[in-house]
């Protein structure tokens, strides 16, 4: 049985009051609130039976409303980049504002992250809905957009829905930083990760894909058995890892498939991801520096954490060989990706 609690958090000037949902199975525990529809925290059990914190956040709500790399947020209405933020829908070219170097980024400056989501109890979990009007950070259409998070046992589920009256490109993602050691330690250097994709997408100097799908094999990219993390970033060029892994190609159905496996030997805990969409960014945090302050005055660093955002494949609403990313009135937009926490 998982528990469902709600308590206030606080309140944003100007848009109201902030709650915090809990959901408790007996093997995790799960904060999520209702600004950002963030998912604060996630309690998971080590092999010694500890419960530690394995996601990056804030102690208060100052914390997020001021936060600028999406902390356990959903992101959207596009999560990842638009190059240049800009795109053409029915013959009608759209600019948005851009917020990372020449391209807009996960939805705008304004995007769902920062929104206030309306709550109800589910069974087992709680259903964040949003309202996106025409317009919004300069995307087309109005958009229904619903996040329903259940707790069963291990597994925490993120299910998305959205509808919109006018076509909009739309991608849908939750941006959580996970470090399994707990979420105060420095670095994932000694966690293994495997990511089933036989390809990846190389991305330009602003990190938009160059429109090549390259096979992993004999890259550095090849991560279809378990590496560790810290041996593999010393083999890549840049800062770490940041790029979309393909899991399903636009021929392919819909369907669930195993995504990723994330252990960390220590303390025996481990993350496994299954999702429906076609793509995962495997991010290692390369741009936390220090200057971020979190949960217990923790100082998050590079490297300190991953992230594993379930997605379509980034700049797709420009790419004709990517997989479809326009939302068309009449037309439902549904995923859901699945965390698991076990240890080993």
């Amino acid at each position: 049985m998982t528990r469902v609690s709600c308590q206030q958090w606080g309140t944003v000037p100007g848009l109201g009051r902030v709650d915090l949902w809990v959901l408790e199975s007996p093997q995790v525990k799960v904060e999520v609130l209702t600004l950002g529809a963030i998912i604060r925290s996630v309690f998971s059990r080590g092999k010694n039976g500890q419960m530690e914190d394995v996601v990056l956040g804030f102690d208060d709500l100052e914390g997020y409303l001021s936060d600028k790399r999406y902390l356990g947020a959903v992101v959207g209405r596009v999560a990842n980049r638009i190059a240049g933020g800009r795109f053409v829908v029915d013959g009608k070219e759209y600019q948005l504002e851009t917020n990372n170097g020449p391209n807009a980024i996960h939805g705008g400056v304004k995007g769902f992250n920062k929104a206030l989501w309306l709550a109800t109890e589910v069974q087992g979990g709680v259903q964040l809905s949003l309202s996106s009007p025409d317009g919004d950070q300069g995307y087309p259409g109005e958009v229904q957009v619903c996040v329903i998070y259940t707790l069963q046992g291990e597994t925490l589920t993120a299910e998305y829905q959205a509808r919109s009256n006018r076509t909009t490109p739309i991608n849908i993602t939750n941006h959580s930083y996970f470090n399994l050691a707990g979420q105060a330690a420095a670095d994932v250097y000694d966690h293994q990760v495997s990511i089933c994709a036989q390809s990846f997408l190389p991305v330009d100097e602003t990190s938009i894909p160059t429109g090549e799908t390259r096979a992993v094999q004999g890259t550095p990219f090849d991560l279809r058995d378990p590496v560790l993390i810290g041996a593999r970033l010393k083999e890549l060029p840049g800062p770490g890892f940041d790029h979309n892994f393909c899991l399903s190609f636009p021929s392919d159905p819909w369907m669930e498939r195993h995504a990723a496996r994330v252990c960390h030997p220590a303390s025996g805990r481990v993350l496994e991801v299954s999702t429906s969409q076609p793509g995962v960014q495997f991010y290692t945090a390369n741009f936390l520096d220090g200057s971020v302050q979190g949960k217990g005055g923790t100082k998050y660093r590079k490297h300190g954490a991953f992230c594993l955002e379930t997605q379509n494949w980034p700049d797709a609403v420009n790419q004709a060989s990517f997989p479809d990313c326009l939302l068309r009135p009449g037309e439902e937009y549904h995923h859901v990706t699945r965390f698991t926490f076990t240890t080993i």
